[in-house]
């Protein structure tokens, strides 16, 4: 049986990882993968670290969307992948790859999921996560500071930058793509019944 594919999509900071893990939980993490689309950061070792430090992480062009795709049609021919793993530090890829086998239903998240004609038609579900601003920001300073090791001023320069002008270009856009829009916090773990019914109907 092929798998069903879910796009989780929104601006940084919007809760995409944390409604991937609430639906892995009530899914059954046996039954659910998720895949991340920062993984598939195209790799820049020609460069010094400050010069990849200032690419454009957030523009549609920083994905390797081939290696993706070519991902996406072998989980839905129930093969299995090598899923790339990114040091967010280095801003490399890791030598390191993670062998992933199909299951059931396959997440994908990222803030340009639903950008991509190359992938669209993989989903069966779409949501988008449409989440104030301010706490998107302030969400990403404590978890790139947390977990990726990023001071403040870079963070800060970033999302002045790049993060909020790519937002409003290539991010926001999806919203009416979406089959589901989430727009309060509250939302989030409210929907999963909702997300459960839409799966549901759609494998009868």
């Amino acid at each position: 049986m092929q798998p069903t594919f879910i796009a989780i999509s929104g601006g940084t900071g919007s809760g995409k990882t944390y409604l991937s893990k609430l639906l892995i939980n009530e899914l059954g993490p046996e039954k659910v993968i998720r895949i991340e689309l920062d993984s598939y950061y195209k790799s820049k070792p020609n460069l010094e670290l400050i010069e990849r430090e200032n690419l454009n992480y957030d523009h549609p062009e920083s994905i390797d969307i081939d290696l993706l795709k070519m991902h996406l049609n072998k989980l839905s021919k129930n093969q299995k992948i090598l899923m790339p793993r990114y040091n967010f530090s280095e801003h490399l890829r890791s030598k390191e790859l993670k062998e992933t086998l199909p299951t059931k239903i396959v997440i994908v998240e990222g803030i340009l999921v639903l950008h991509f004609v190359e992938i669209f038609n993989f989903f069966n579900l779409k949501i988008f996560l449409d989440i104030p601003g301010d706490i998107r920001f302030i969400r990403r300073l404590k978890r790139d500071i947390k977990e990726r090791g990023r001071s403040l001023d870079s963070i800060m320069n970033q999302y002045l930058k790049t993060v909020e002008p790519m937002y409003r270009q290539f991010i926001a856009p999806c919203e009416k793509l979406a089959d589901l829009i989430i727009s309060d916090q509250n939302d989030i773990s409210n929907s999963i019944q909702k997300i459960k019914l839409i799966l549901s109907e759609q494998e009868k």
